[in-house]
């Protein structure tokens, strides 16, 4: 399908994509930039026109330095390898090697990947992503998770869409895509592959929708492993632990001192994505802003995060022109999960010391009926599968396991 900014080849369904989804409309893609693409993005990073340097430079390393957003000699640093080193070719073969495919759902075209396992006793498994991120959060773990090189370990047939409004997935040209119906899109996608039961896995907004798919698809999905667990609201702190009480007030703090990004897009997405769609300046300080403010770092995201995968993301959106679109999601869902939603599918549910919202487990047990597994690691913070892969995998596989387990 052609895009403004890529070539996205439909090609014929390659081998590994289950039976008769050809017939149900998914086909093999590839996407690549054009040369002229990445010449005008280099161009546009050499002529960027930068502010004066945050009036806190100088600071001691430490998160008191990045106290007024993305510090000037971090970004300029990242401009110039941006520029001048990184290989945006090297991530969309990448996206080859685990398989591109397409569809067409409720008239939107839906990117994703999918990876199916060589093993006989694998189990479909949805992961969706949130914002800032996109299916470059997925790239360093789809092959573990398909194919472990622990033979006892369990096995999934992979599946990672992208967003309506993200990276190569149409972008709506009307309201309505929220969490609700994406989460109902991912069924009638899981369906089109074969899967008519399968887990499922998310954070940020992936996990909200995960939650929707638990709560409102029973009968397809097996249980679920989330990130994020929203609290019906109303409850009171009484009877929680201190760590649990001190988990609320940052949770608070967060939304009433840090959320401004999210009160922008939920409110005005339009008027911020023309900066995020015309300025990949602009765009790289909005989208690594929020890598280092929300990861497990002292410093810097690139403490724990390959800097080469952060570009992968937001060149991603800068080459899709996704700035605005992907903003939306804010628009249509910010504080819009159902308060009567109950997921009674087994849950198992992951608190990473350094993400941005952690729910105490005495008020996640009022909407998520059946966890059967409960961990708050020691390390970690919203980016798990990029800061801290080895461990994001093996909890998610455990996870999934007592999931598996619980519902036999």
């Amino acid at each position: 399908m052609p895009r403004p900014t890529s070539d996205v080849e439909a090609g014929a369904v390659e081998a590994g994509v289950e039976a008769g989804a050809e017939e149900a409309g998914v086909t093999a893609c590839t996407a690549r930039a054009a040369d002229a693409e990445l010449d005008d993005l280099r161009a546009r990073l050499a002529a960027a026109r930068l502010p004066e340097a945050e009036t806190v430079q100088g600071a001691a390393p430490g998160r008191r330095r990045w106290g007024q957003g993305v510090p000037l000699g971090d970004l300029t640093e990242v401009v110039e390898y941006w520029r001048t080193e990184y290989d945006w070719r090297a991530f969309e073969a990448r996206l080859d090697e685990i398989g591109q495919f397409r569809t067409t759902i409720d008239g939107l075209g839906i990117h994703f990947l999918h990876r199916r396992s060589a093993r006989a006793d694998a189990t479909p498994l949805l992961l969706t992503h949130g914002w800032p991120g996109s299916i470059a959060e997925f790239v360093d773990v789809v092959d573990e998770l398909a194919d472990p090189q622990d033979g006892e370990a369990p096995a999934f047939h992979v599946v990672v869409p992208s967003l309506p409004g993200f990276g190569y997935s149409d972008k709506p040209t009307t309201t309505g895509w929220g969490t609700e119906k994406i989460a109902a899109a991912w069924v009638e996608l899981m369906g089109r592959l074969g899967y008519a039961k399968f887990l499922a896995h998310g954070g940020d907004w992936g996990g909200c929708i995960t939650t929707v798919l638990g709560g409102r698809f029973p009968a397809h999905v097996l249980g679920i492993h989330t990130l994020f667990a929203e609290a019906p609201p109303g409850l009171t702190t009484d009877g929680l632990t201190a760590d649990e009480r001190r988990w609320t007030e940052d949770t608070h703090d967060f939304w009433h001192h840090r959320a401004a990004y999210a009160k922008q897009q939920a409110t005005r997405p339009q008027t911020i994505g023309y900066s995020l769609v015309d300025s990949p300046v602009g765009l790289l300080a909005w989208i690594l802003d929020k890598f280092a403010e929300w990861s497990d770092t002292e410093d810097s995201p690139f403490e724990t995060i390959s800097l080469d995968r952060i570009l992968d993301d937001v060149t991603l959106y800068w080459l899709t022109r996704t700035g605005a679109s992907a903003a939306r999601i804010y628009y249509e869902s910010h504080n819009s999960l159902d308060p009567e939603l109950r997921v009674d599918v087994p849950s198992a549910i992951t608190m990473y010391p350094r993400d941005i919202e952690k729910t105490p487990r005495p008020w996640a047990e009022q909407r998520y009926r059946r966890i059967v597994r409960w961990r708050s690691p020691d390390v970690g913070g919203h980016f798990p599968s990029l800061e801290v892969p080895e461990f994001f995998v093996r909890d998610l596989r455990e996870g999934l396991a007592a999931v598996l387990a619980a519902g036999r």
